[in-house]
């Protein structure tokens, strides 16, 4: 692919991304589709966790919601306020942990495209692209957080929208945000072909009883939940 004088990678729609950013794949489009389903206005409040280019955030914006993006990632911010500049859209993006960099908020809408995939160490990463998917040894380290926080991150009626793995266990997760009090569901599903990551972890994941012998082809989930 081409490439800008800043080093970045340019994708389709006219995003770019520095080095080391996740680009917008699958899951990517299945969450996007989710969100196209939601009634944004200029008076919804959205926060998205792990924006990664931004391109959902922009998405949102688009629509004429006021977003708050938040990434562990410096490169990810970077991007991010580079493709709000490239297309003219408002977009806070936050550095830090979501927790931290949110207590206090709330939000009409929530959505996530959160690191999921299960990984040898349970330490997550501290640097490097693997922030973006490593997950601990079931895929759930940030999945939990995001349930367990949501009903303290939405306003009443609000929403939350994430995409995971259904290797990591949608009914694991519905059961977690039944259990904090909001009603959730499967809205969308996708089977996608397995990338570079989990082939590379084949061995591992057989033996962890997290993939079948010679699978090829992983299961997305879309989980929208509400907070009464």
């Amino acid at each position: 692919m081409p490439s800008t004088a800043l080093s970045t990678t340019t994708l389709p729609g006219g995003l770019v991304a520095l080095p080391g950013v996740y680009q917008p794949q699958a899951d990517t489009r299945l969450l996007a589709a989710a969100l196209a389903h939601e009634d944004l206005g200029f008076h919804t409040e959205i926060l998205e966790i792990g924006t990664g280019t931004g391109a959902l955030a922009l998405h949102a914006a688009a629509r004429g919601a006021r977003v708050t993006a938040v990434d562990v990632s410096w490169p990810a911010v970077a991007t991010a306020r580079l493709n709000a500049w490239r297309h003219r859209l408002p977009l806070r993006v936050l550095h830090g942990d979501f927790e931290a960099r949110t207590a206090g908020r709330r939000f009409d809408v929530v959505f996530s495209n959160p690191p999921y995939v299960p990984a040898p160490d349970n330490r997550l990463p501290s640097h490097g692209p693997e922030r973006a998917w490593d997950a601990g040894l079931d895929g759930r380290a940030v999945i939990d957080r995001i349930c367990a926080d949501a009903p303290a991150r939405l306003r009443p009626g609000g929403i939350l929208l994430m995409v995971h793995s259904g290797m990591c266990g949608a009914e694991k997760t519905l059961d977690r945000l039944a259990g904090a009090g909001l009603a959730a569901g499967v809205t969308a599903t996708a089977s996608v072909p397995w990338g570079p990551v989990l082939r590379s972890r084949r061995s591992w994941l057989e033996q962890r009883g997290l993939a079948a012998e010679a699978e090829e082809r992983e299961e997305l989930v879309v989980i929208r939940a509400q907070r009464p």
